[in-house]
């Protein structure tokens, strides 16, 4: 059980400083993020509003409001983070290697989180 712990602690700590970094960015680095947006073929509008949504995500998950809503943030989190993945990989085969950890680490807190509650 303690094993369970650490490694769900672990797991979400890592998806939450990937996450808390991207929504930094977002935020301060508007101009370089808008030109990693344009190359990967992504709309610049999209950029505020994934940062929110981020944001209440990690709220979401944190704040442990509802099983619901929970549940719909790490769904919207490994959307989020399987998309980045593979827009990294297919466009310019770099950078993936940030998306890739956050979705391992999405499903790692999900699913032992899941099993820490049952």
């Amino acid at each position: 059980m303690k094993t369970l712990k650490l490694i769900y602690w672990s797991a979400l700590g890592v998806l939450t400083t990937i996450m808390l970094f991207s929504i930094y960015n977002y935020f301060t680095n508007y101009e370089m993020i808008a030109g990693f947006f344009e190359h990967l073929s992504y709309p610049t509008y999209l950029i505020y509003p994934l940062a929110i949504a981020k944001i209440l995500g990690l709220i979401a998950i944190w704040g442990n409001f509802s099983v619901w809503l929970r549940e719909w943030a790490y769904a919207g989190f490994f959307f989020d983070t399987l998309l980045a993945f593979f827009a990294h990989y297919i466009t310019d085969g770099q950078d993936y290697l940030i998306a890739f950890i956050a979705a391992i680490a999405t499903l790692v807190a999900y699913f032992v989180g899941k099993e820490l509650r049952q």
